[in-house]
C-alpha cells in the first residue's frame, strides 16, 4: 500500500452485503488492526442498522473522521447516490452518503463493492505493480471492475463492469446464471445424485454449500472437482472476451470458490487460452485475489483516504 496514496494513520472501510456489515481497520502499512461484523436483521430496514453499526465502529476503533463504504449496487458517480440495488432496494430512495454523514458525523465515501474490491487488490493485493487490470468476484452474484492507468473505469454513467451479464453461450445464458454461488449449488444438486461415488451424496441437499463443494474437491472428490472445473470453463469463456477486447495486463479472480485454488484457476486459464487472440493472452496474467473477503472494505477505506 503506497504511503503517498493514504493520508491518515488509521483507515476504516465497511462492506455492506446482503446479510451483514463488516468493518476493517488497518494502518498505513496495510496491517489489519481490528475488525467488526454485524449480521443484518432482515425483519427491519437496513439503513438504521447501518447507522448504528457505523457509530459502534467509531466507538470501537476510535479517532475516525472518514469511512469508506462498499455497497452492493450501482453507484452514480456524479450524484454519489445508489442508482440500483438488487439486494437492498431501499438504498435507492435516499441520499445514502448524505444521510449517513448527518447521522454519524463522519465523512462518507461510497463505492460499488466490486469497484472497491478491485481497488483494494490493485493497491495492496494481487494487483500491485499493475497499471491496468480486470477484477472478477464470484459470490452471491457475479461482479466485475476495471482499472485503467491506476483509476477505476466507471463508464458513461458509473455502471461499467457488470460481468455477470456477459453471455456465455449462444442461447444468451449469462455468467451469473451458472457461476454465482447459488447457481453453482443448483447445478451441483441437479447432478450429484447421478454420481453415487461422490462424497457430496452423503450430505443432505439442504446442507450443500460452496464450502462443501470446495472441501470435497480439495479432498479429491471427482464429481466436486468436475463441478468446479465446469464453473471455471464458464468463467474462462467470459474472461476471454475481456482479454480480446481490452488487452489488460492482469485479471484477478476472487470469491469463496477460489479457495479451491488451481482446480478453478487452471480451468479458467485453459478456457481463456482456447478462446483468445494468442498475443493478447500471452500478455495477460490470470491470478487469484489475495485479500479474500476483506478486499471490498480495504478498497473502500483506501478510496476514502484518497478523497
Amino acid at each position: 500500500m503506497s504511503e503517498n496514496s493514504l493520508n491518515t494513520e488509521k483507515l476504516v472501510g465497511v462492506e455492506v452485503s446482503k446479510s451483514a456489515f463488516k468493518a476493517i481497520c488497518f494502518d498505513r502499512g496495510g496491517q489489519i488492526l481490528d475488525s467488526l461484523r454485524y449480521k443484518i436483521d432482515k425483519s427491519n430496514t437496513t439503513f438504521p442498522q447501518l447507522v448504528n453499526f457505523l457509530n459502534e465502529t467509531k466507538t470501537r476503533f476510535g479517532a475516525i473522521e472518514k469511512i469508506g463504504v462498499a455497497v452492493p449496487g450501482l453507484v452514480h458517480h456524479e450524484t454519489k447516490r445508489i442508482a440500483f440495488s438488487t439486494y437492498i432496494p431501499e438504498h435507492e430512495t435516499i441520499d445514502f452518503p448524505g444521510e449517513l454523514e448527518a447521522a454519524t458525523g463522519l465523512k462518507i465515501t461510497i463505492e460499488n463493492d466490486a469497484n472497491a474490491a478491485a481497488y483494494g487488490e490493485y493497491k495492496s493485493g494481487a494487483g500491485r505493480g499493475s497499471r491496468d487490470l480486470f477484477y472478477v468476484t464470484l459470490g452471491t452474484g457475479v461482479g466485475g471492475a476495471l482499472i485503467f492507468d491506476g483509476k477505476i473505469w466507471r463508464g458513461a454513467s458509473g455502471f461499467a463492469g457488470e460481468f455477470g451479464h456477459v453471455a456465455v453461450n449462444s442461447d444468451g445464458m449469462k455468467l451469473e446464471d451458472v457461476a454465482s454461488n447459488g447457481n453453482i449449488i443448483r447445478r451441483t444438486k441437479d447432478r450429484f445424485q447421478q454420481d453415487s461415488t461422490s462424497s457430496l451424496g452423503k450430505l443432505d441437499e439442504d446442507e450443500i454449500r460452496i464450502a462443501s463443494v470446495v472441501r470435497e474437491a480439495l479432498d479429491g472428490d471427482d464429481f466436486a472437482r468436475l463441478m468446479l472445473d465446469r464453473t471455471g470453463i464458464y468463467v474462462g469463456t467470459a474472461i476471454a472476451n475481456v482479454i480480446n477486447l481490452l488487452n489488460v495486463e492482469k485479471i484477478i479472480v476472487s470469491g469463496q470458490i477460489m479457495e479451491a485454488g488451481n482446480i478453478v484457476l487452471d480451468a479458467i486459464t485453459r478456457r481463456a487460452r482456447e478462446l483468445t487472440f494468442a498475443p493478447s493472452f500471452d500478455a495477460t496474467q490470470i491470478v487469484s485475489g489475495k485479500l479474500g473477503e476483506n478486499a471490498a472494505a480495504i478498497g473502500a477505506a483506501i478510496l476514502s483516504a484518497e478523497s
